[in-house]
């Protein structure tokens, strides 16, 4: 198999624009699973005009919300990734959704593909990546600890379309850095914290 750069240089990445909503709904309809595990339900028909306006609520600071692409040759969105710089605190990142296209499951495709969010990430001043992954999706918990993210707290228990779930709140810290100053900066986030 090909090393995670070589297999990564084989989708393009950029930013989601308003004229890529049509192509984001598509590659939610046509990889639901995430959508029947997490929400007990289907993509709903505008789920990707909701992706692209959903922000963080105002009492949470933040410097720049994104949605991130992966291209295939065809044109058409193989993964997506929403993601929230300088969250809550300078240099924490939050990771809100990160899909890759059913097919691609297993072929080693979500690890580069990651590898290479974290590294632009870095490179526009990340320090730590923060995510909240459902309790009980255990395919998304094992990648995330293989990831390299370690679990903080819990919340829930939440309404998310059908179901009503617990996350796991994970941080992983960046360039060698550690938990204990992510957790002085997101108060929210400490295992006693509001």
């Amino acid at each position: 198999m090909a090393d995670d750069r070589s297999q990564a240089q084989r989708w393009e990445l950029r930013v989601l624009v308003e004229r890529d909503i049509p192509a984001l709904q598509r590659f939610f309809d046509a990889n639901h699973a995430y959508f029947l595990e997490v929400n007990g339900e289907p993509p709903r028909a505008d789920e990707g005009e909701r992706e692209f306006r959903d922000v963080p609520p105002p009492e949470m600071a933040y410097r720049e919300m994104l949605l991130l692409g992966w291209f295939g040759g065809d044109g058409e969105l193989v993964a997506m990734a929403t993601i929230v710089g300088d969250f809550i605190a300078e240099h924490v990142w939050h990771l809100g959704l990160f899909i890759v296209a059913t097919a691609l499951h297993g072929s080693g495709a979500a690890h580069a593909m990651y590898r290479e969010l974290e590294e632009w990430t870095v490179g526009r001043g990340a320090h730590w990546i923060r995510l909240g992954v459902v309790v009980g999706n255990t395919r998304a918990e094992r990648f995330w600890e293989r990831s390299g993210y370690r679990q903080v707290r819990e919340r829930g228990p939440l309404e998310m379309g059908r179901r009503t779930n617990r996350l796991r709140v994970m941080v992983k810290p960046l360039a060698g850095r550690e938990v204990a100053p992510y957790l002085a900066l997101v108060a929210r986030d400490r295992p006693d914290g509001p």
